[in-house]
């Protein structure tokens, strides 16, 4: 599974912060500080090492792959433990340090690794241009790109059954959260022996979804409110999202029986099946679903749209494995070597890397593979007019999905929900040493 990082690495990434064949989308190769950097220029005897989490391991293999044949190079890969969030900083913060790694590419995520100081800056590389505009968007503290985006953000939204929806008579996909919840009662009305939500206590981080899609509506002025300390994770709106998920979807039984223990590998298959109607969730739930079923069984099952608070939006969340950095260790040629290796990757061996990676293109002069299934392309198709959720619009993210475990095992209530959502994004940004905390 592929999570968000939020506050898991809060006490590492301070100390760490407090120390110191050719397809469509090729283009030029960029200057770089000993010339020219050509994609596939040879780097016989030139060893890159690449950090990545343990559920990402085969990601770049690909890429890795192609690129040691084109060039001559060696990437080795590290798996750092999970939890990676929190073990990525405090390896670096020994003094190990990769040549390349995967991670989140937002301003809320980026700080936690010291950027300005321990990344090359990618502000000028021939890649960026190609990429879609919300991936343009991304990877980028203080004015400087610090991240390449080589895999689409996850889209957050609701995949359904279409036999359950079918059988509620619902033919129209709902346009605001209201009229969701509406239609898990119509679909609990209909038949007692479907769940309407497929719920994820067990495993805790999808708990904030339902609260995050109400959260929509809060206007760019809360944000900048929000991190210039003028505004708060207690907002009336904000308890007020959290109250409307307890009361109005758990407590009226809008949920699996057993959302308080619901796993993350169990919700996709309830909904495959049938016997929960509804997920809401990222596209880490779409790969869960694909590495099990295949297209055609995925199609002739289930249906995806987009749902915000008032509007038939999605919103975006990216993760580790969309991001991928390049570090400044000290050694020219294997600092030019990482950024051939995201050149390489974003251009000459792009549509291949796809193709074998059975995922959507964030380039658009590249067409996605053929053989997805529809969910996945409609999830693509919504990112051009998603909203960014708050581990992208915040400085920095709160683990609200935690406090949400605690509420819905009655130890915290919505006001105390949002209290630690504050409390820690207070504390996070006051060691980070940012203005006006």
């Amino acid at each position: 599974m592929k999570k968000i990082i939020t506050g898991a690495a809060l006490g590492c990434a301070l100390a760490l912060a407090a120390s110191a064949c050719s397809n469509p989308s090729s283009g030029p190769a960029a200057p770089a500080a000993s010339g020219t950097l050509n994609p596939t220029g040879s780097l016989k005897g030139v060893t890159l090492t690449f950090w990545t989490a343990q559920n990402s391991v085969d990601e770049p293999k690909q890429v890795i792959s192609a690129f040691e044949k084109a060039t001559g190079a060696t990437v080795n890969t590290v798996v750092v433990p999970d939890p990676y969030e929190s073990n990525f900083p405090t390896k670096l913060a020994s003094g190990d340090k990769p040549d390349l790694a995967f991670w989140q590419p937002t301003q809320s995520t980026l700080p936690f690794i010291n950027p300005a100081q321990n990344l090359l800056a990618l502000d000028d590389e021939p890649w960026v241009k190609l990429l879609g505009t919300t991936e343009q968007s991304l990877g980028q503290v203080d004015s400087h790109r610090y991240a390449a985006v080589v895999t689409s953000p996850a889209v957050l939204g609701v995949y359904y059954n279409k036999a359950d929806f079918a059988k509620a008579g619902i033919t129209a996909m709902p346009k605001s959260y209201d009229e969701l919840l509406a239609d898990a009662k119509l679909i609990k009305q209909k038949d007692s022996g479907v769940a309407p939500f497929f719920e994820v206590g067990g495993d805790k981080w999808p708990l904030q979804w339902q609260v995050q899609v109400q959260m929509t509506d809060l206007p760019a002025s809360f944000w900048t409110g929000l991190n210039q300390n003028k505004d708060t994770w207690t907002n009336p709106a904000i308890v007020a999202a959290i109250t409307k998920y307890k009361t109005q979807l758990l407590d009226a039984g809008l949920a699996q029986a057993d959302y308080k223990t619901g796993t993350f590998v169990n919700q996709g298959a309830a909904v495959m099946k049938g016997t929960a109607a509804m997920a809401l969730n990222v596209t880490s739930l779409q790969n869960e679903i694909q590495a099990s079923n295949s297209t055609a069984q995925i199609d002739q099952a289930l249906g995806w749209f987009p749902i915000a608070n008032s509007a038939a939006q999605a919103e975006y969340s990216p993760d580790q494995t969309n991001g991928v950095v390049a570090f400044k260790t000290g050694d020219a040629a294997r600092q030019n070597a990482a950024r051939q290796f995201i050149d390489f990757w974003l251009t000459t061996d792009y549509k291949d890397y796809i193709t074998d990676q059975k995922v959507v293109s964030i380039e658009p002069s590249v067409p996605n593979p053929d053989g997805l299934p529809q969910t996945a392309v409609a999830q693509a198709a919504a990112l051009p007019t998603a909203t960014g959720v708050f581990q992208v619009k915040a400085l920095t993210a709160p683990d609200m999905h935690l406090a949400l475990a605690d509420m819905i095992f009655g130890t915290k209530t919505p006001q105390q929900v949002a209290q630690a959502c504050e409390d820690q994004f207070t504390q996070v940004l006051k060691a980070r040493g940012v203005s006006g905390f």
